[in-house]
């Protein structure tokens, strides 16, 4: 049995002053306002619910720093970044992979982040050459997280094309693919490597995108798993949006709703190049917008509408994508930032009972939950304990209250403000570092010498 004490927490019901906690088997199970500390618990300043890290690629993060230079084509984009991630990607061992998503998991913990949706789709060895175990490269993700203690929802990534013209993969692709036959024997032999994390680790599918995967690939990977969560790029790019309307006669979000059954099982990644009509009807059918917003201003993906989608009652979570940078402050601070500036306003996303940082914080909570299948994303008895703390002691925070405080710590303070992190009841982060902190950074010290040095 764990107990925490805080001076304030933002429960289900909203803020409460000094709220006593219990957990038992990594779930909540009381919950109290208005008592006194007592000896044995753990003290913290305000207590709130982890959000989970929606979409990453793991692997990505030891790219951080290597493509903010021009390429030959004057118009440098997106497509152009992709290249030099394929050519990065084509160096990586298993032993790699493995220490890189080990500290990029340390890093989302100690950013506040207790779980993470990990959209993996390097499966093979470069060449394209299976592995003698189809999943070697998923149960090093699996190792990661068994090291790290973050809340794991893994979702194998179906890749069968290299765009809607069915084209065969090229050489940085060639290690992703599969067809719908070796995927699911993929997902199953995934299904036993995970078996060795705690029981709240989730398994999931992601049918890549529109390009990548053909319409019967993307029947089958619905298919596969029924109960499951499952992931999906949609519309990211306008080169996208205009590839799938030349070869599927529709664009990408009006295909996908009239040829799937989208509910709150989906959760569609980026979703920045949407019609209002498609904004509308894609939010009413639960599913949650899978939001990037520090890779998507990277990339040059483009602004969703995060006005018109939560308008309509929409769900949505943060996601840290390709990596580069993990703040989940500075994700929230973005996705509001990017409606500011697009509609030339203020307090965008507020509404007359919460403010900005409340409605981002709750936002991501929820929707995060939501897509990672995670019964979290609120402070309530039943509820998986994933939880975080901050130090209203920081400069940035002090003298904050209710929803002031979600407000300071996301428009003016940063992630340094977090002192605790539980997933799932397991106290991973304290006073701000991970519990293996050291030696995590080391393996992956290793790692980024040794990809220096080829």
């Amino acid at each position: 049995m764990i107990r925490i004490w805080a001076e304030t927490a933002l429960l289900e019901s909203g803020w409460e002053r000094d709220v006593s906690l219990t957990i038992e088997d990594g779930r909540i199970t009381e919950v109290q306002a208005h008592t006194l500390p007592e000896a044995g618990a753990t003290r913290v300043g305000a207590l709130l619910p982890a959000p989970a890290n929606l979409h990453s690629h793991a692997f990505q993060r030891a790219m951080a720093g290597l493509t903010e230079r021009r390429g030959p084509d004057p118009r440098d984009s997106f497509w152009t970044w992709r290249q030099l991630m394929f050519r990065f990607l084509d160096q990586l061992t298993p032993d790699d992979v493995q220490a890189i998503a080990a500290f990029v998991q340390m890093e989302m913990l100690e950013a506040g982040y207790a779980a993470v949706a990990e959209f993996h789709y390097l499966h093979h060895a470069p060449g394209g050459m299976a592995y003698d175990d189809l999943s070697e490269m998923s149960a090093r993700i699996v190792a990661a997280a068994d090291q790290s203690g973050i809340g794991l929802t893994l979702l194998p990534v179906l890749y069968q094309f290299g765009g809607c013209d069915r084209r065969a993969l090229g050489p940085g692709q060639i290690r992703f693919g599969n067809d719908p036959e070796r995927f699911a024997h993929l997902v199953e032999r995934a299904a036993t490597a995970l078996a060795a994390l705690p029981a709240d680790a989730r398994l999931g599918v992601a049918p890549h995108s529109l390009r990548a995967v053909s319409p019967e690939g993307l029947k089958a990977a619905i298919a596969l798993r029924p109960d499951a969560p499952l992931h999906m790029h949609l519309a990211e790019q306008i080169a996208e949006v205009e590839e799938v309307q030349a070869a599927w006669g529709a664009r990408p979000v009006d295909w996908l709703l009239a040829n799937a059954q989208v509910d709150a099982r989906w959760c569609l990644i980026h979703c920045t190049q949407m019609a209002r009509h498609e904004t509308l009807a894609l939010a009413a059918t639960g599913a949650v917008a899978g939001l990037c917003p520090i890779t998507e201003s990277s990339l040059g993906d483009g602004i969703f509408d995060g006005v018109a989608w939560t308008g309509a009652g929409g769900v949505w979570g943060i996601g840290s994508d390709s990596n580069i940078r993990i703040a989940l402050s500075e994700e929230l601070r973005t996705l509001d930032y990017s409606q500011r500036l697009r509609d030339h306003s203020r307090a965008a996303l507020a509404t007359a009972e919460k403010s900005t940082g409340r409605v981002l914080f709750e936002g991501a909570a929820r929707g995060g939950a939501q897509a990672a299948a995670r019964d979290a994303g609120a402070i309530a008895p039943g509820r998986l304990a994933d939880l975080m703390a901050l130090d209203t002691s920081h400069i940035d925070l002090e003298g904050r209250d209710g929803d002031t405080l979600l407000d300071a710590f996301i428009f003016a303070a940063d992630d340094r403000a977090i002192s605790e992190v539980w997933a799932a009841g397991r106290h991973l982060v304290s006073g701000g570092k991970h519990m293996q902190h050291e030696a995590i950074t080391h393996a992956y010290r290793k790692v980024l010498r040794r990809l220096t040095a080829l």
